[in-house]
């Protein structure tokens, strides 16, 4: 394989969070300002309760305690898109490892969904929220990894920078038809998995 180890995003690259967010909300538009309300809250910020965030967003547009609630009750709901579990299963014997901004309980409930990884580097574990550097470097040393031999696969445009500036090539699975950042340039970008493999030099 053409990289020693592949790092993930998980909330938006792994797993379709957003339909958990739109179906608690009642409403996909409103589910997607709920959740783009808690990750201008968090986004690079030092580490604070994830939950705390849920329920302050939920409340800056207008939703309800009890859903925020809801939301964080049905946090292991959420399932991979239909493209990961078979480029999953083809690294199998890759170390691999996930990198998520949420809490520690709620990082492994959401990550036991997406299969089985190496590390699950949350940012409380790291006592920030990416991109701060934080997360990506805690991860890289536990794993004794140099970021120049990793490949990580952002969801957000802010993963892609968050990654590239820590070092490692990044794959920009962008799924939601982000525009690209300012401060950092994925080597490939795709609507999801397809082209992950073949920048992985596996053949399909």
């Amino acid at each position: 394989m053409a990289y020693a180890a592949v790092g993930f995003d998980l909330l938006t690259a792994l797993l379709d969070t957003w339909s958990l967010w739109s179906d608690v909300a009642g409403d996909r538009a409103l589910g997607m300002r709920w959740h783009g309300a808690s990750q201008a809250l968090l986004r690079g910020k030092k580490y604070r309760p994830f939950e705390d965030i849920v329920r302050e967003s939920a409340s800056e547009v207008g939703i309800d305690a009890k859903r925020a609630s809801e939301l964080l009750r049905r946090w292991g709901d959420f399932e991979p898109w239909p493209d990961v579990p078979p480029v999953l299963e083809r690294l199998e014997n890759t170390k691999r490892f996930i990198v998520t901004n949420c809490s520690r309980k709620l990082g492994r409930l959401a990550a036991f969904r997406a299969g089985r990884f190496d590390l699950v580097m949350t940012a409380e574990e790291a006592g920030a929220y990416k991109p701060d550097p934080l997360p990506y470097r805690m991860a890289l040393e536990r794993l004794g990894l140099d970021p120049a031999e990793v490949l990580f696969v952002a969801g957000s445009a802010h993963d892609v920078g968050g990654a590239a500036r820590v070092g490692m090539d990044v794959y920009w699975a962008n799924r939601g038809g982000a525009s690209p950042p300012t401060d950092g340039t994925a080597v490939r970008e795709e609507p999801d998995f397809r082209g992950l493999l073949e920048m992985l030099g596996i053949s399909s």
